[in-house]
């Protein structure tokens, strides 16, 4: 999958550990914050059925490939067209000119490659799954040939060695259908779509401070959209990103906005992610979670900060300025049940990391 700040890979053990705790594989979790899919992904491996959402185009394309497509009825055709996708010459077109040329995110060879075969795949019509699995691979693939530090605020100074290499598609990891029913991927704004979720638990992970993911990640909204929008700034951004602001990103409207998704959820257990340096304080995420009724349980798992954190912050010049932070975060898991449930311990980081709350 793609780099991705809001990744959960190695928080993963102890999502589904907690998830799996409360709710045994054959329910159904809805995930109203999606991103990569990773939760879903990893959900829908382990039997549960999974309603995975997010706002941006391209999670919503992430996660109809590896929540709501299934192996045995996309695997072969989307290997297929893959293969006849991999022999199309490069072809300049607007991400050549906006990404390699405006900008440096992708060696030009690269970005030619990028405009022929999305062309390729709009010109093909396909349905919707099928288009989104032939949609995650060339996103895939321009992720493991990009010049960036995980986030598409800013490129490399200099390319690179990734960025030289040849832009390859791959098949994505399809799953097959769980046997609970079929997955389902939705493209909603998350408070509107939360009073129409019915699940037997809902999964959390909302932005967690001014950082918009539709900014750190305009190159791919722009390939899934295929809109040509107009830009700015020196990364190129979507002249959208200045427009599309989530309540979730903002220091005081997150509260509000948190508050009603987890009020309006029809489910009986709720999961939420948050991090230690989000606008929201761990009493301020409590107060929200205990208003709904219930036994709260908290779960700390200190996590290394993403890459960015270790190389710091550079003017326009490539010049460091300022220091590197703490290089450590905590992320917290907020369990929310009708009742106490024993199994969460094995959830639990080893004692000296375990922050617990009755």
């Amino acid at each position: 999958m793609i780099k991705y700040i809001g990744s959960k890979r190695a928080l993963l053990p102890h999502i589904l550990r907690a998830i799996g705790a409360v709710l045994p594989p054959g329910g159904t979790v809805a995930d109203l914050f999606s991103g990569t899919a990773r939760v879903g992904h990893a959900l829908k491996a382990a039997g549960y059925r999974v309603l995975a959402n997010d706002h941006n185009a391209y999670a919503h394309a992430i996660a109809t490939c590896y929540v709501q497509a299934d192996a045995e009825r996309w695997a072969e055709p989307a290997r297929r067209i893959l293969a006849e996708l991999q022999r199309l010459p490069g072809r300049p077109g607007y991400v050549t000119e906006t990404f390699c040329q405006r900008s440096r995110f992708f060696h030009p060879k690269n970005g030619e490659r990028i405009d022929a075969i999305r062309d390729a795949i709009a010109a093909l019509s396909a349905e919707p799954e099928l288009e989104a699995v032939l949609l995650t691979a060339l996103l895939e693939a321009a992720d493991r040939v990009d010049s960036t530090a995980g986030l598409q605020m800013a490129y490399m100074k200099r390319w690179a060695p990734r960025a030289l290499n040849d832009l390859e598609l791959r098949l994505p990891r399809l799953l097959p259908r769980p046997a609970a029913g079929p997955c389902v991927a939705t493209c909603a704004d998350a408070e509107r779509l939360a009073p129409c979720v019915e699940a037997d638990l809902a999964y959390l992970d909302p932005p967690y401070n001014q950082h918009s993911y539709l900014r750190n990640y305009h190159v791919w909204e722009t390939i899934v959209r295929w809109d040509r929008p107009e830009v700015y700034g020196v990364a190129c951004k979507r002249a959208d990103c200045r427009s599309r602001v989530s309540a979730f990103n903002g220091r005081r409207s997150i509260g509000p906005a948190l508050a009603r998704v987890v009020g309006a959820l029809r489910c009986r257990a709720l999961l939420v992610s948050f991090n230690d340096e989000g606008h929201l304080s761990r009493a301020e995420l409590e107060a929200i979670l205990r208003a709904r009724g219930g036994h709260l349980e908290v779960i700390a798992i200190p996590h290394d900060r993403y890459v960015g954190a270790k190389i710091g912050i550079h003017n326009p010049r490539g010049e460091r300025v300022g220091t590197v932070g703490r290089l450590r975060n905590v992320e917290y898991l907020y369990v929310l049940t009708e009742r106490p449930v024993p199994g969460l311990a094995a959830a639990r980081p080893p004692a000296s990391a375990e922050e617990r709350v009755e």
